[in-house]
């Protein structure tokens, strides 16, 4: 596991890099309970088990921020192992999640449902902690972003990057729509807010918005 990083002294976010695409899969954690989630479990199974034993982390739930494969092509796998929920995306997300299986990339990967589909609005608990849901389509219909406001933390899927933004060249990609999503939605939660994004470092809202070639067109 790489990248562990503190957000303050219970809750805790360490990367685990899966799939040739050098997926963020995202371990979140209170240090004292060991209760967290695993986000975006795209695939190499074993080494997030390996990251889960590590930690001594006790798996709540399963987090996927939005359908494609190298996010959420071994969330089956884990959820068999782990006896857990699979929550998230939305539910616009739901044709990527049905044909996973046929990823042009090679990546082994099955289908899977979600146990609980996510809208905007909605909260998810991570850790004992209240995480907001916004719906932030445009990478993907179905991309969600999982935002605290006590934690002053993001996980943003490739909603957002370390000076970029997710991929909108798809046939359902909307380029209007995502950058509308993320100056409407999240770059107004604050300037002080950290997020985890699926590929690349880490950062902050406002390094985003003042650096972020995407965001100041």
């Amino acid at each position: 596991m790489t990248g562990e990083a503190k957000t303050d002294e219970r809750l805790k976010a360490g990367i685990v890099q899966v799939t040739p695409f050098q997926q963020n899969c995202t371990l979140v954690w209170d240090e004292k309970s060991k209760h967290g989630v695993v986000v975006d479990p795209g695939g190499d199974i074993p080494r997030i088990q390996q990251a889960i034993a590590q930690v001594g982390l006790k798996v709540e739930a399963i987090l996927l921020t939005h359908g494609h494969t190298d996010h959420a092509g071994g969330a089956a796998e884990l959820k068999e192992a782990l006896g857990v929920q699979v929550i998230g995306p939305h539910l616009d997300d739901k044709f990527l999640l049905d044909d996973l299986a046929n990823n042009r990339f090679g990546i082994p990967a099955r289908p899977i449902t979600p146990d609980r589909w996510l809208d905007e609005g909605d909260k998810v608990s991570i850790a004992g902690r209240e995480f907001q849901i916004f719906h932030c389509p445009g990478h993907s219909p179905g991309s969600v972003v999982f935002f605290s406001a006590s934690q002053r933390l993001a996980l943003v899927g490739d909603v957002l990057f370390a000076g970029s933004i997710g991929r909108t060249d798809f046939p359902y990609g909307d380029h209007a729509s995502l950058i509308d999503a993320i100056k409407r939605k999240l770059l107004p939660l604050g300037d002080d807010v950290s997020f985890i994004c699926g590929h690349g470092p880490t950062s902050t809202f406002g390094r985003e918005r003042e650096t972020n070639p995407f965001l100041n067109e």
